[in-house]
């Protein structure tokens, strides 16, 4: 759970992003409608500044399994020309909304809410409705006759559900004065993103009643915390569109569906949860789900993990051999065991346990960075450089990765190309001086009209522009 501090920070990052670049693509459009260029240059920007701003949870498995799910509901419904686009928000407040350009944003506290796959792509597919029908852009676009920082106050507390002391902060209005102009999504609108969701929804395979079911979730979740989710504020009328998708159910969409076609829900939230800081939470919730449980493997995933963040060596490793005896074949229990191996310097179990985590799930790139780096430690530098390849034509652009590179060819005493990752990893990393220190150096030690050479002088005149 993320301290109040931490919310108000967070909420003040996306205050301010949305107050520039409201600023530049409102102000650039007095004058004309809020094109679908303009859509997608604000929406860009925007996932951007968030991206920066560290404000995205980053993982593989989760924006897969979410990714998945939102192109399986874009395959069944109107898409409209935008390259979608879908995030998750570090924050345990319940919400998700979308912005103009196809960028759908779910919070982690929502994906942890939902009890199963079915209610989690309702919500998408109702997101991608309301992209699909501008009413992000129709809002912007009506908005014009108020003052840019009225328009930021009342888009942050809509899809934040901020305080009026963090929205005054950057706007020099205070949100309650700002919702006397409220743009929330219109009733109509509304109506029209469970229409169109639920259709979408359908289509794709699941069962449309899973969209009523997130709602009276939600609903008892606001009885029981006595706090209103912040999915309320961003989406109005909640007992209207209750009311509008029952009778869709009742007479429409009578045919029923699944609950889950992409899989594995439950091990995307323990991982949300591993992803927060509070371990001792964790602790307590991965041993409770235990004692409902024994053979609960998420719930012993979760725990083996957490046990290791919390220095209980011994206890961790016990608790990963305990659920691959029951999931001998769980890439992420193998992956994260074998982690744990080579951290304590048991470099022959990390490379069994990594290995065979590769062969079920190659293209995880913390598999393969920890696979790399135990070659390169076991002193096995051929395979260790294959690996990090591997990994570099995927352009993943990691860091981690150029970083490896450089020290496994500066070990293998082919300094040319040490010096060449070392200066794609200075410069990834903002050292500027550095990256071009070690290009400089690289140049030296290639051919004129060696490839390589090509590619670094080009990497030293874009450093000296």
């Amino acid at each position: 759970m993320r301290s109040d501090h931490q919310q108000r920070i967070f909420a003040t990052i996306f205050i301010v992003c949305f107050f520039i670049l409201l600023t530049a693509a409102i102000t650039g459009t007095a004058q004309a409608s809020f094109s679908l260029d303009d859509e997608k240059k604000l929406g860009r920007e925007f996932y951007e500044k968030l991206e920066k701003g560290n404000a995205l949870f980053q993982n593989e498995r989760v924006s897969a399994f979410v990714t998945l799910i939102g192109e399986r509901i874009l395959a069944h419904s109107d898409k409209a020309p935008f390259e979608f686009k879908f995030s998750i928000i570090r924050s345990s407040a319940i919400n998700a909304f979308a912005t103009p350009g196809g960028y759908v944003y779910l919070n982690q506290g929502l994906i942890n809410l939902v009890e199963n796959e079915g209610e989690l792509a309702g919500v998408i597919a109702h997101e991608i409705a309301h992209v699909n029908g501008h009413h992000i852009s129709e809002i912007i676009d009506r908005s014009k006759k108020l003052s840019i920082s009225a328009l930021a106050a009342i888009l942050a507390g809509a899809f934040l559900g901020g305080s009026a002391d963090v929205t005054a902060a950057v706007t020099s209005i205070s949100l309650a004065a700002a919702t006397a102009f409220s743009l929330k999504y219109s009733r109509e609108q509304e109506e029209a993103a469970d229409r169109m969701g639920i259709s979408y929804l359908v289509s794709a395979g699941y069962d449309g009643k899973s969209m009523l079911d997130f709602l009276k979730i939600m609903r008892r979740y606001e009885y029981y915390s006595n706090t209103t989710p912040s999915y309320f504020l961003t989406h109005p009328g909640t007992d209207e569109r209750t009311r509008y998708i029952d009778a869709l159910l009742q007479t429409t969409y009578t045919q029923g569906g699944k609950k889950g076609i992409v899989g594995h829900l439950k091990r995307v939230q323990t991982i949300l949860l591993l992803g927060g800081k509070d371990s001792d939470a964790n602790l307590q919730y991965f041993q409770k789900s235990l004692r409902g449980n024994p053979d609960n493997v998420d719930a012993l995933y979760g725990l083996a993990v957490t046990y290791d963040k919390l220095g209980m060596i011994r206890e961790s490793l016990e608790t990963f051999r305990k659920a691959l005896r029951i999931a001998p074949d769980d890439p992420d229990i193998l992956r994260d065991l074998g982690i744990s191996f080579f951290k304590l310097g048991q470099l022959n179990d990390a490379a069994a346990s990594l290995r065979r985590a590769a062969e079920l799930a190659g293209n995880d790139t913390n598999t393969q960075l920890y696979l790399g780096r135990t070659y390169e430690a076991m002193g096995d530098l051929p395979n260790a450089l294959g690996v990090y390849r591997k990994l570099e034509k995927r352009r993943l652009d990691d860091p981690e990765i150029y970083y490896n590179l450089a020290m496994t060819y500066g070990k293998a005493n082919e300094q040319g190309d040490s010096h060449y990752y070392f200066g794609l990893f200075f410069k990834k990393k903002g050292k500027l001086d550095s990256a071009l220190f070690h290009f400089q150096a690289a140049r030296k030690l290639f051919p004129a009209d060696a490839a390589r050479s090509r590619e670094i002088a080009k990497e030293i005149e874009s450093l000296k522009r």
